[in-house]
């Protein structure tokens, strides 16, 4: 072993934990020799497409990444990298070049709100001073209140939750409202199906969220805090607790804070799973102790919140921004994105892509940019159909809008909005109804059903999407969803059902070929519609391997070695799972019309 200190760094959230991450850590922690060795658990890189990921820093500071590490491997980076200073060429996860293309997934990010995620130990506040954290905390309690708001409005920071509202304009409204006690609440009641981003900063980072609300708890007036965090996070939860503990220590939490007149305390509440309750006033709601429903406004929280008294309710993106913004200036923030979507975005990608995680971008990358040259492109190397944005409150965007800036403004001009940052990528194999159908699905069980508009119309809408994917459209159909779309978002009471028909008005702007090949010939041109196709096996080109028959979950599949298969379509429930099994490309998909047209078929 060499006399000099190797740092190894192994990512310990939710996505490197599930890939076998702790088995990792624990075969570096069985076998290292402490003495030139400092193991390091981090939380997500990003990098969640190559996890378990091992990052190794040499003594004289260069760092190689690692992706896919199973325990054998760490066994052999322990031998050949540390004890003999030699990379493992085939373990890497990015070449050693950083300007080979690989390197593009953290060339074109800008990471302002996770620069320290995957890079400290978010279990050690140690590791966040040492990275500058409490140092805007320690600045904003010497500017004072006024000038804290100052510094967020030229810093362009707006609400990351999905609405966009200026951040500084919240805090000063709540801090010019009547009334006392004031709160200040972090929303982390991330609910959006594929939306990772809150999760991912509060398991790697959750110093710098509770740096956040204590800052904006000390400009606003308030003494006391909240995180209210879904009960499905247990690791953010675990670690907020731990984090929390610390601050307290360390006395940056309760009393005469910093020795000055500023106390405050936060406390945290565990939400049970609603997606309503990411509405704030449903989440004030849930935090009372009372059912979570979204109430009349206004009056706004800022005015009339938790408890009747004027709140603050920030996202965790949000208030990661702020201690940053405090400590580096609102330069710092300001010099990216665009005039008036400033600073950059998280988002977690992920669908139909060759490096889904988690990536933040300046505001204004394009989407092209962001799918291909971030996201890997493509990875069925099929051609690119759409992005989905926002989850069940965003919309579709078509690859032929592809050059579109990735901001607040340009996305409502094409009628999708930013949301909360999730992100899915879909290809030619993607069916738009079924898309729509799926995010209208979720939305319907997770309305509240206090107002008429979200309740039935959510309800009348998929049943009509229903019909459609199963070769019962109507001609009037694509009208009826626009009008009902557009009642909906009219007549419902919160931002829940004011969005829930995006997906399907956007879909309907975009794909509306798809909408009348389903209603005029009962054709799913995408091949999904599991009533609108069939599954056969070419004659010509099964090899009788019988993957298929053991991979079919309802024995539809039935043949003798040598001979050709057949699938039984009164049995066959179109799963798809002989598809994924062949290797012959031996299963054919067939379209079923149901209006009286060809047949249409096609090899997979």
């Amino acid at each position: 072993m060499n006399d000099t200190i190797y740092i190894v760094k192994i990512g310990l959230a939710s996505c490197g934990i599930a890939a076998g991450a702790t088995s990792v850590y624990q075969t570096f922690e069985a076998q290292m020799d402490r003495d030139h060795v400092s193991l390091i658990p981090t939380g997500c890189l990003g990098v969640c497409y190559c996890e378990p990921l091992v990052e190794v820093i040499s003594p004289s500071g260069e760092s190689v990444l690692y992706g896919n590490v199973t325990p054998k491997d760490a066994q052999q980076i322990m031998e050949q990298h540390i004890n003999q200073g030699m990379v493992v060429q085939h373990l890497l996860a990015f070449p050693q070049d950083r300007e080979d293309p690989e390197w593009d997934y953290f060339n074109k990010q800008t990471r302002f709100a996770l620069q320290n995620c995957g890079v400290i130990n978010p279990e050690d506040i140690n590791s966040y001073t040492d990275a500058g954290g409490y140092q805007g905390l320690k600045k904003s309690l010497m500017l004072g209140p006024e000038l804290i708001i100052k510094e967020l409005e030229q810093a362009g920071l707006r609400g990351r939750g999905g609405a966009g509202f200026p951040t500084y304009r919240k805090w000063q409204l709540t801090r010019q409202a009547v009334g006392k006690p004031k709160y200040v609440v972090c929303n982390a009641d991330e609910g959006d199906p594929g939306a990772f981003m809150d999760r991912s900063i509060l398991e790697s980072d959750p110093h710098s969220v509770i740096e956040g609300l204590l800052i904006a708890g000390y400009a606003i007036g308030a003494t006391q805090g909240y995180f209210y965090v879904r009960a499905e996070y247990p690791l953010a939860i675990k670690r907020l607790r731990i984090a929390l503990d610390q601050v307290r220590a360390a006395k940056l939490l309760g009393t005469h804070i910093l020795d000055t007149d500023f106390s405050f305390e936060i406390d945290i509440r565990e939400g049970a799973g609603a997606f309503v309750c990411g509405e704030e006033t449903a989440l004030l709601m849930s935090i009372e102790g009372r059912r979570g429903m979204p109430r009349f406004r206004p009056p706004y929280p800022a005015e009339k919140g938790l408890f009747h008294c004027p709140t603050a309710i920030n996202n965790v993106e949000t208030l990661a921004n702020v201690p940053r913004i405090m400590y580096q200036g609102h330069a710092a923030y300001s010099k990216h994105g665009t005039e008036q979507s400033k600073g950059t975005k998280v988002f977690a990608l992920a669908g139909k892509v060759n490096r889904g995680g988690l990536v933040e971008i300046p505001m204004g990358m394009n989407v092209n940019e962001l799918v291909f040259a971030i996201g890997g492109g493509i990875s069925t190397g099929k051609p690119f159909k759409a992005i989905q944005t926002g989850g069940p409150s965003g919309g579709c965007i078509p690859a032929e809008l592809g050059e579109t800036p990735v901001d607040y403004e340009n996305l409502a001009q094409i009628g999708a909005i930013m949301g909360s940052g999730g992100l899915l990528v879909m290809d030619e194999d993607t069916c738009m109804i079924d898309v729509a159908k799926f995010f209208l699905h979720f939305a319907r069980e997770e309305s509240c059903g206090k107002c008429t508009f979200c309740r039935i119309g959510t309800e009348k809408m998929l049943q009509i999407l229903t019909r459609i994917s199963q070769g019962e459209g109507k001609p009037t159909d694509i009208q009826v969803l626009a009008d009902l779309g557009q009642k909906i978002q009219v007549g419902s009471m919160c931002g829940l059902g004011q969005s829930v028909p995006n997906p399907v008005l956007t879909t309907l702007k975009y794909f509306r070929q798809e909408y009348e090949a389903h209603i005029d010939a009962g054709i799913c041109p995408a091949k999904q519609c599991k009533s609108l196709i069939d599954y056969q096996i070419v004659t010509e080109t099964c090899r009788s391997c019988n993957l298929c028959v053991i991979s079919c979950p309802v024995k539809a599949i039935s043949g003798k070695k040598g001979q050709a298969y057949q699938i039984n379509e009164t049995t066959c429930v179109r799963c798809g799972l002989c598809l994924d099994s062949c290797r012959f490309n031996a299963i054919r998909v067939t379209s079923l019309p149901t209006k009286h047209t060809e047949a249409t078929t096609e090899v997979i």
